[in-house]
């Protein structure tokens, strides 16, 4: 026979601990090493990142920024519940029992990404951002390459542009890219 029992007027702070604590199952991660590529699954997403159920059953947290280099406002660009994903193992608190994975490391390096463009083509990509005194668009050209465009009124983040890659400077990981 089960009970069920109900609670309310939590605190947010009280909240936000059980919230956390309902993707803790299990403790393996002893086993566990840095850099260690293994498979998982989404099991959970917040603003801040997305929980990640391991193969070997412990569940890890990927922060959003270790989802993309690309500026991203939303984990749910990237993954998706019951999504299977591969993540590389980029942290583990042992005394505390949480383990920190990254998901954009296995999408190359900047070199690797930055080889599949050539300079003078005209690409698609995505807005991902606007700097402030409007200095530039940051457009994705993949999840681990973006490019900064000059400003141009009536771009709009998430939305996907043509644009030319005018300069590839890989010393400085930088591309720079013309709306068209």
């Amino acid at each position: 026979m089960e009970y069920g029992i109900k609670v309310e007027n939590l605190s947010s702070k009280t909240q936000n601990v059980l919230e956390k604590n309902k993707y803790k199952k299990v403790w393996n991660g002893d086993s566990l090493q840095e850099g260690q590529i293994l498979n998982g699954v989404v099991k959970g997403i917040k603003k801040y990142g997305a929980f990640i159920e391991l193969e070997q059953g412990d569940t890890g947290l990927v922060y959003i920024e270790d989802l993309s280099v690309a500026r991203i406002k939303s984990p749910e660009e990237r993954l998706k519940i019951g999504q299977n994903v591969k993540v590389v193992v980029k942290y583990i608190d042992r005394d505390n029992k949480k383990i920190t994975l990254s998901y954009k490391e296995l999408f190359g390096t900047w070199e690797e990404n930055a080889q599949k463009f050539k300079e003078g083509v005209t690409v698609k990509g995505i807005v991902r951002e606007t700097e402030k005194c409007n200095n530039g668009i940051f457009i994705e050209l993949t999840p681990n390459l973006v490019g900064l465009a000059e400003y141009k009124e009536g771009m709009e983040y998430g939305k996907p542009v043509d644009v030319y890659i005018k300069k590839i400077i890989p010393d400085r990981h930088k591309v720079k890219l013309i709306i068209v």
